[in-house]
């Protein structure tokens, strides 16, 4: 029978799927729409909109998912729902204040400095509404979360999605004749209607669940807690949750404050340094972020997953949830992120008709993985408790990327070697949090993580070669898509070929693992 989290990780992570093919489909349109100028606008302003959402509301569906699990296993629903209102009345007030924040602040940041070019000062102001919204909408997701229900969080994440995707292409395209800025200030006004799409998606299915849960039968202890103890512990826990999270933007923004003004010191144009820093995070990353769809839905279903088991004791259910995901992590991230490096030019010349993407996005390949494995680890060491382990890890990682990026950005390695500033960033924060699970007694199957190497290994070579043969018969679009699934196809049977992957591995898959087992 399959695990219940990796049937919820499983729906996040179609739901996820579809959700970066809108924004892969979006980015595009908006590559080809606004340039490369254009989207390094809309990256200059795009990344606070992140770092303050990650202060207002990161840790909430995880601090909620915690909690709420612990109620629904006793049979407290009703002290389950307070928890959720009580969060949300926080999550009304705090969206509030840092919707101000931006909006006051905006001018600040430009004038300041922090954000180089003046004209993303359009964009900061089209986020503020969506601030506020999209904080409000981490209260639900963690309700959801909590009862591990994943389906409403997926179908709102897809309808937000869509709804997003809409309104940047449509709004950037009529503001275009007014000026780059005002195009790239509509595509950042996408993610308002998005988050209200959203809200009112899981409004009806909280609806629906709240009928279910008082018809059903409750335990005699339901006693309710007050909303200071309720509102400490969701604070407790989601303070070091919130900052560890928060990292992640913040590494964002420190590509916005230091890449830009690094190149233009190197003796490039603003225009110049712009374009290079939208081929680096508005063209490369994304690809990276596509590779960690899975490893996103692993992290929000491992959490109640090892977290009951740690409740528990049960070290034995804790090592084997551990480990499924670090393998089903690896097994996806390793060849993506072989596969990006591989066809890094062919694919930007594809997708974003700019093949002189394709140097930053090589180098910035290895993020695929590296990020993966932090996300899943973070969740793991959330799971038994460890909750500011991941923020110390990614804080120190942070200011090594500093560093890094103030360092190689202002060699002859440019672009190349803010790609791999964050590789350098994820890698350490990876790397800092398997010590701290080593440490705690959870051990990964080194043997198994081998052989997904070395498939990958042998799968880039082949790659390589496919790509040059029929590149040469047919031309770049039709041998990078013939050279991706003829390389999917090869990793496929060198997987079994190596014994990485068994028989009983697929049973355990939900939705199909049933079907195999019949046969």
């Amino acid at each position: 029978m399959a695990d219940k989290f990796l049937r919820g990780a499983m729906i996040l992570t179609m739901a996820g799927l579809m959700v970066k093919i809108l924004g892969s489909v979006n980015r595009i349109l908006l590559s080809r729409l606004l340039g490369g100028e254009g989207i390094g606008l809309y990256q200059m302003a795009y990344p606070v909109f992140l770092l303050m959402l990650s202060v207002s509301s990161a840790g909430i569906p995880i601090a909620i998912s915690i909690i709420v699990s612990e109620k629904v296993a006793k049979g407290q629903f009703k002290a389950a729902e307070q928890v959720f209102k009580i969060s949300l009345g926080l999550m009304v007030i705090t969206g509030l204040c840092f919707a101000l924040t931006l909006f006051f602040g905006a001018g600040w940041l430009v004038e300041s400095g922090f954000v180089r070019d003046p004209r993303a000062y359009y964009g900061l102001i089209a986020l503020t509404p969506a601030v506020f919204f999209s904080t409000i909408l981490a209260s639900f997701r963690g309700y959801f979360q909590g009862y591990q229900m994943m389906t409403p969080p997926a179908v709102s994440q897809i309808l937000e999605q869509f709804t997003r995707v809409v309104t940047m292409v449509v709004l950037a395209y009529c503001l275009l004749p007014y000026g780059l800025e005002y195009a790239a200030a509509g595509a950042a006004f996408g993610a308002v209607p998005g988050a209200i799409t959203g809200l009112i998606v899981l409004s009806f299915f909280f609806r629906r669940l709240r009928k279910n849960t008082a018809a059903a039968p409750q335990l005699a202890n339901t006693e309710t807690e007050s909303v200071y103890t309720v509102a400490k512990r969701l604070a407790m826990l989601a303070l070091p949750v919130s900052c560890a999270n928060i990292m992640v933007p913040v590494t964002s923004s420190i590509d916005m404050l230091l890449v830009p003004n690094c190149l233009y010191a190197s003796g490039y144009t603003i225009e110049q340094a712009t374009t290079l820093f939208g081929y680096l995070t508005g063209m490369g990353m994304p690809l990276v972020m596509m590779a960690t769809i899975v490893t996103v839905s692993l992290a929000a279903g491992i959490v109640p997953a090892i977290s009951e088991a740690f409740t528990l004791g049960d070290k034995l259910t804790i090592i084997k949830k551990s480990r499924t995901a670090m393998n089903i992590c690896c097994l996806i991230t390793f060849p993506a992120a072989a596969g990006l490096w591989v066809l890094a030019t062919p694919i930007a010349q594809m997708i974003y008709n700019a093949p002189q993407a394709g140097e930053a996005i090589r180098h910035l390949a290895p993020s695929a993985c590296l990020l993966g494995i932090h996300q899943v680890t973070t969740g793991m060491l959330q799971g038994i408790g460890k909750t500011a382990v991941p923020m110390w890890n990614m804080l120190l990682s942070a200011v090594v990327k500093i560093g890094a990026v103030m360092f190689l950005t202002v060699t002859p390695l440019n672009i190349v070697g803010a790609a791999w500033a964050s590789n350098i960033n994820f890698g350490l924060a990876a790397l800092l949090n398997i010590i701290f699970l080593l440490r705690s007694g959870i051990t990964f199957n080194a043997k198994v993580l081998a052989k997904l190497l070395a498939a990958t290994l042998l799968m880039a070579a082949a790659a390589e070669l496919i790509y040059t043969f029929v590149n040469g018969l047919f031309g770049n679009t039709i041998a990078a898509i013939t050279t991706i699934f003829a390389a999917i196809a090869v990793y496929a049977v060198l997987l079994f070929v190596l014994k990485a992957v068994s028989k009983d591995d697929l049973e355990k898959i939900p939705f199909i693992g049933s079907k195999i087992k019949r046969r």
